[in-house]
């Protein structure tokens, strides 16, 4: 999902649908949890809300993930956010395959630092995005 703030500026982020859908599956687990007698099955449930509801919290706190503008690309996570400068920053566009299909995913190789974001953490095609990028860098 492309949300533009401005006309040079374009941001990503996980879709929003996603990230509800996570949220009312971990309170579906949770009140499962709660209402079922058996106790294997509380333990798997709970291990499932902890992470649906994990999941959920970084769809709703990393918002937007990715930005780029003409000044560079602005990562965020749940503890804050990165910036690098286009001369700091390399973007590129890679394909791997796995489990029988085959993914994109962006990569930004950041002196120190490797972020690799796919379609999730988007909510886009990584095609698109480093399209938009690299339209941007230039």
């Amino acid at each position: 999902m492309d949300n533009s703030t401005r006309s040079d500026a374009h941001s990503w982020a996980p879709r929003a649908p996603l990230v509800g859908l996570a949220w009312v599956l971990a309170a579906a687990a949770t009140g499962w949890v709660i209402l079922t007698d058996d106790l294997p099955g509380r333990v798997l449930l709970a291990v499932a809300a902890i992470g649906l509801a994990l999941l959920a919290l970084f769809g709703t706190v990393a918002r937007p993930r990715l930005t780029a503008d003409a000044g560079g690309v602005t990562v965020r996570n749940l503890t804050g956010r990165r910036h690098w400068g286009w001369g700091e920053v390399n973007v590129r566009l890679v394909h791997t395959r796995r489990l029988g299909r085959d993914l994109a995913t962006v990569e930004l190789d950041a002196e120190d630092d490797l972020v690799v974001l796919g379609w999730f953490d988007l909510g886009a095609d990584p095609v698109d995005v480093v399209d938009a990028i690299r339209a941007l860098r230039t």
